[in-house]
């Protein structure tokens, strides 16, 4: 019991240092740093170019799947190098889950694929629309 209490208290020694380590750079960047605000460095800077514009504009949604999906793949390619790195000592069975692992990441590939969040460009359905009937015409 005493064994598990001190390592509960190790965690939250390190907790608690890594919280006043950080509030303490705060604080001293806060201290030491140059505070003479004037209108030019408070204005809106973007890439070296004046701003044009709303900086309240819409985003393309795809741009953020496309960075999601690629997380999402980047990191479960992450996880076969430990098992590359023990294979031989693993045998047919670590092979056998490594395929097993490789066509889930597979079938999510092309379930991203055939739903079209890879596409960069959708074309716009032409969706035909009704023509117009005047009703003055009707009256004659």
């Amino acid at each position: 019991m005493d064994q598990t209490l001190s390592d509960f208290g190790t965690v939250f020694v390190f907790l608690l240092l890594g919280i006043i380590f950080v509030i303490g750079g705060y604080l001293t960047a806060r201290l030491l740093r140059p505070s003479r605000p004037n209108p030019e460095k408070l204005a809106i800077y973007e890439c070296g170019e004046e701003a044009v514009g709303s900086a309240w504009i819409k985003f393309n949604i795809r741009f953020y799947v496309v960075a999601l999906i690629f997380i999402i793949f980047d990191v479960e390619v992450v996880f076969l190098f430990p098992w590359a790195t023990v294979f031989k000592q693993l045998g047919g069975f670590a092979l056998i889950e490594a395929l097993v692992f490789a066509g889930i990441l597979i079938i999510g590939l092309v379930y991203a694929w055939v739903k079209g969040d890879l596409d960069w460009v959708r074309p716009t359905p032409n969706v035909p629309t009704m023509p117009v009937i005047d009703e003055n015409e009707n009256d004659r």
